[in-house]
């Protein structure tokens, strides 16, 4: 039954419907995930909340641009299948983003009922409409645009390439996406764990752009299989988007970082999200045993709390975070913070190793920590550690997991000497049609700013996109003619 639309007055005092979870107890030793997501009920109750802005800003807070008042109109209405059409318009990957994207730092950010209450969760209607269309088997797939002729190569399967990927299909392209590993999706696979974004909700989504007319192609390491310029002048493409990621890892920079039992978030993120470690023998790749050990994880991001929550599941017997600021600067979203120590993670603030301390056969036995005291604001905004002095003390551990940031991956870039880098080997391109110094190249998300968001790399796809298609057509626009 679908509720009446009580008066705009009166929706700012109806509660957020708040999202259905796994207890605890319950899902901290498994990889199912965490959120069950709304059921029509749900839905439709927290979509009249919506206030019906007259000039809603959640659109100009959504990097994609999505129309959040339509399409939650929509939901309001019990149509739930345009609902989820009116999303896929601006967003390629809206069962991701609805699990992933940070909400509360942008459309929901912005929401006037957050002023007195809690704002519409944007999100969780995104995800809602976005598996009611994949349940009932209508996927609302946007139109596609008369061909153009124009062949566009997409370097890396992860958000920016793939929501590149789906603008330009639409404006008529042919478009093919290369993917340096055996699946697509990038980070979204081998970086999010399964109980926070399932790989069958990527995989579908994959599928979804195929069925558009998107060429996937796995396997490929550009700038080592091939070259950007082999692949513009003799395979015919008439421009390339390079999406290829961060993806090497930052280290802390102390002594024993080369022992036994040290990783990266990055390996040991992949290890077990891609590569299935955690059923090793019956997967070929193996795995630091997390079974009975503490586990400690440095960094206070999303991925350091992804990591520490993987190591409970994987049988650690403690799992700690390292963090060198306080809680309140801690970059994680409130939600996986709220999650990990529903689970049983032990947070250590103002905290920062020093030394990973090691014993005769090379295995990580501790960590040699320093207490720190906040200073005054950092280039981020946030106080800046400062260490204390004599507050050295010694941490037992047998595995340690660095969460600290990544950088640029240099492949694509030394093979491609004509294309500009900054000091830090992140790709030059125009702020505003993402153009690189090589003609009919462009460049976005983390390979440009540096890591960033699902939802900014999916935004720097989609200027991307139109940078491309403004060089391969100018003010032509491929989907007038759509069919």
């Amino acid at each position: 039954m679908i509720p009446e639309r009580p008066p705009i007055k009166e929706r700012v005092k109806l509660p957020r419907q708040s999202m259905p979870e796994r207890a605890a107890g319950e899902r901290a030793r498994d990889f199912a995930e965490v959120n069950l997501g709304y059921d029509p009920t749900r839905a439709l109750t927290e979509a009249v909340r919506c206030l019906e802005c007259a000039s809603p800003k959640c659109v100009g807070g959504c990097p994609v641009g999505v129309k959040v008042a339509e399409f939650v109109a929509l939901v309001a209405a019990g149509d739930f299948l345009a609902a989820a059409a009116k999303v896929r318009e601006d967003n390629a990957l809206p069962a991701i983003t609805g699990r992933v994207c940070p909400q509360e730092d942008q459309c929901e950010g912005v929401c006037p009922l957050g002023k007195r209450g809690s704002p519409l969760a944007v999100g969780h209607l995104e995800r809602f409409v976005a598996d009611y269309e994949r349940q009932v088997g209508e996927l609302g797939l946007p139109p596609i645009g008369r061909p153009t002729g124009k062949k566009v190569a997409i370097v890396g399967s992860g958000p920016a390439g793939l929501s590149c990927a789906g603008d330009l299909v639409q404006r008529g392209h042919r478009v093919r996406v290369f993917e340096a590993l055996h699946e697509f999706g990038g980070v979204l696979v081998y970086g999010i764990p399964e109980f926070r974004l399932p790989k069958e909700i990527v995989r579908q989504d994959v599928e979804s752009l195929a069925a558009m007319g998107v060429e996937f192609e796995a396997n490929v390491v550009v700038g080592r299989t091939v070259t950007v310029d082999e692949l513009m002048q003799e395979e015919g493409y008439d421009a390339v988007f390079l999406a290829t990621g961060a993806g090497l890892p930052r280290f802390l920079g102390v002594p024993g970082e080369h022992l036994n039992g040290v990783y990266s978030a990055n390996e040991f993120l992949t290890r077990v999200n891609l590569m299935k470690a955690y059923r090793f023998p019956e997967a070929d790749e193996p795995l630091y045993d997390c079974r009975g050990r503490d586990v400690a994880v440095i960094g206070g991001g999303n991925t350091a709390l992804d990591s520490v929550r993987t190591a409970l599941r994987l049988g650690a017997r403690r799992g700690l975070i390292l963090y060198r600021r306080s809680r309140e600067e801690m970059p994680g979203r409130a939600e996986e913070i709220h999650h990990a120590e529903q689970e049983g993670v032990e947070f250590q603030f103002l905290v920062n190793p020093v030394e990973f301390l090691g014993d005769d056969t090379g295995a990580l036995v501790g960590a040699r920590c320093q207490r720190m005291e906040l200073g005054e604001p950092d280039d981020s905004g946030r106080r800046r550690p400062v260490a204390i002095p004599d507050s050295d003390f010694d941490l037992p551990l047998s595995l340690a997991i660095v969460a600290v940031g990544t950088t640029a991956n240099p492949i694509v870039q030394s093979t491609t000497p004509d294309l500009a880098t900054n000091r830090w080997g992140y790709i030059e391109a125009d702020a505003e049609s993402l153009a690189t110094s090589k003609p009919g190249v462009f460049a976005g998300g983390d390979i440009v700013t540096g890591a960033a968001t699902v939802i900014l790399a999916m935004g720097a796809g989609r200027t991307a996109a139109a940078g491309v298609h403004e060089y391969l057509c100018g003010n032509e626009d491929g989907r007038e003619a759509g069919g």
